[in-house]
């Protein structure tokens, strides 16, 4: 039997992100992203709730987010769940469910001056690379193909 372990969030950052560097060297950001979801209730009356999304980014992708995502933006994060544990002060143990990516797209417009905006590429263009080895990869894109509506068989 296989399974599959996949998040997909689109939200708001909510803070800056923080980037440090592992004693191996290694770069890591964490970044908080909020997402929303609008609904009616029972009696009719619209509702927003807010989910906030620990999101944590290794390697190129840690580097990159760390320098182009501010407080504010919207983006978009792919990868997988995954709850850590650790007991606190209090002698308790206390668990943690965070978003670990695996690719990134920014979705807010390039404002005057500010980061490039990424989000016409494809995601393992932007901020995928360094996580699996092959940054010399191309990357062909299909060509974008003219349909006569004569050709359709309906």
């Amino acid at each position: 039997m296989y399974s599959l372990n996949r998040a997909q969030i689109i939200g708001n950052v909510v803070a800056d992100p923080e980037i440090r560097q592992t004693t191996s060297g290694q770069s890591v950001t964490t970044i908080r992203v909020a997402t929303n979801r609008r609904y009616t209730d029972g009696s009719g009356t619209q509702q927003e709730q807010s989910e906030f999304h620990n999101v944590v980014c290794w390697g190129k992708l840690a580097e990159i987010v760390g320098q182009y995502l501010k407080k504010g933006q919207k983006v978009y994060f792919e990868g997988r769940l995954q709850t850590r544990s650790w007991e606190g002060q209090d002698g308790n143990k206390r668990y943690t469910t965070e978003v670990v990516a695996e690719n990134m797209i920014m979705l807010s417009p390039k404002s005057g001056g500010g980061a490039p905006d990424f989000s016409d590429a494809p995601a393992s263009e932007v901020a995928g690379k360094g996580q699996s080895g092959d940054d010399n990869q191309e990357s062909a894109e299909p060509e974008e193909e003219k349909i006569d509506i004569n050709d359709l068989p309906f």
